[in-house]
């Protein structure tokens, strides 16, 4: 077993001194579990999140991520070699289930056995992907069937929406924003604010961001492909924040060249300041 050098300078704490990192994996199997966990203690990390939550069909159809959850047996002989062979501490990150929201009622007793930090439920099923509405009757059902601390994920992406999710479960107090954040990077600390209102700089601010961001990928990546397709990956949730260009993703998709993205960009931004009510 080896650690995939990409995966190893995302982690390395010389490269995340300004954030509290938690590392996470995806795996169906006890001993690469342990090697992982023994690898992220050795660098100075005393907690490792396990994924049971990621739908897409390659991950799920091998059996690991969400498509774990259809068996918590298995679940569970993994979590008793760990705790009987490690010390780190777990989390869990997962969805309702694989094909049926009712997997997680299986699921939820396996965890019950263990001293686990947390686990974060986004209230959808596996085959869902992200579409449909989340689950949150179900989701109600599991806090009253679990004992350890709940964090919630799933279809946070505003202030308004924040607030009702917290009127209706006041227990919660730990959120997960996800691919709001992507959307809208302006969202956390607008939640933290407790205010709706963007500052009046906004796409002044969100055209740094994206020049910081372009930089960074710009040093990591080779060749201008792979940038401008990994942009490309960043506007599927961004362009959600710029509905006066509903054709922008598709310019960006065939920009063919780093100067043309710039320009496609340039023209996006414009766009939204301009029509800004």
């Amino acid at each position: 077993m080896e650690i995939k050098p990409n995966n190893e300078r995302d982690i390395l704490p010389e490269n995340n001194k300004s954030l509290f990192l938690i590392p996470q994996i995806i795996t169906k199997d006890a001993d690469e579990f342990l090697f992982v966990a023994k690898h992220v203690q050795n660098i100075g990390y005393n907690e490792l999140n396990w994924n049971l939550g990621c739908p897409y069909p390659m991950i799920a159809k091998r059996g690991m991520g969400s498509g774990l959850l259809k068996m918590p047996g298995k679940i569970d002989e993994i979590l008793n070699r760990v705790y009987a062979e490690s010390d780190i501490k777990v989390s869990v990150k997962m969805r309702l289930g694989y094909e049926s929201p009712q997997e997680i009622f299986h699921v939820l007793p396996v965890l019950e056995k263990y001293r686990l930090l947390n686990i974060t439920i986004h209230p959808r099923i596996g085959k869902q992907l992200y579409r449909g509405e989340v689950d949150l009757k179900t989701f109600e059902e599991c806090l009253t069937l679990s004992s350890h601390k709940i964090f919630y994920n799933g279809d946070i992406t505003s202030v308004s929406c924040f607030r009702e999710m917290k009127d209706r479960f006041p227990s919660i107090n730990n959120w997960m924003i996800g691919r709001g954040l992507i959307a809208d990077p302006f969202l956390p600390s607008m939640i933290k604010a407790d205010n709706p209102d963007y500052p009046v700089n906004r796409y002044e601010v969100f055209n740094s961001f994206h020049d910081a961001l372009f930089s960074s990928w710009e040093e990591a990546l080779s060749g201008q492909k792979h940038l401008l397709m990994k942009m490309y990956s960043f506007w599927e949730f961004f362009i959600q924040s710029f509905p006066h260009s509903p054709k922008g993703l598709k310019k960006i998709r065939k920009a063919q060249s780093i100067s043309a993205y710039r320009e496609v960009v340039k023209q996006i931004i414009y766009n939204e300041a301009v029509n800004k009510i």
